[in-house]
């Protein structure tokens, strides 16, 4: 006597699980941009400074103001993008732990479904277990009334 008993949260449930893979997504994406934009930053850190070894190799050879001046020009406009990306980087780091707490809380969420789901399972099948105990004992207390 196997009697299935459906949950009546199910599609709440299933919300949550797709609540639950949405936020792995975004939270994957926004890892993504993270790494991207941090690898950017150290190529222009690098770049920095291959031009700074460059500019001291060459700074007894350079004879004009004119390529001093590009030199420093060059200089400054590379610490503005590394300040610029550090700070992308630094958004991008609070967007994923925003995205993180978001992926937390739609899996404490889904977590809290599934134990509901699973208490009323198990409450189901005691009352089913206890009713069938009853009618065992009806059976055989039927029985030793024929007897």
């Amino acid at each position: 006597m196997a009697v299935k008993k459906k949950f009546e949260m199910q599609q709440v449930l299933n919300y949550r699980i797709e609540l639950e893979k949405m936020r792995k997504l975004e939270f994957a994406a926004a890892r993504q941009d993270l790494d991207a934009a941090a690898d950017r930053l150290e190529q222009e850190k690098n770049e920095a400074a291959k031009l700074a070894e460059e500019f001291n190799g060459r700074q007894q050879q350079i004879d004009s103001i004119f390529e001093m001046r590009l030199y420093a020009d060059f200089f400054a406009r590379k610490r503005d993008e590394i300040k610029e990306q550090q700070r992308r980087v630094q958004s991008l780091d609070r967007v994923l732990e925003d995205r993180r707490d978001e992926l937390v809380q739609a899996t404490k969420e889904k977590k809290v479904m599934e134990q509901l789901k699973e208490k009323q399972k198990e409450a189901f099948q005691k009352e089913q277990a206890h009713k069938e105990g009853l009618l065992l004992d009806e059976i055989a207390t039927q029985k030793k009334g024929q007897e």
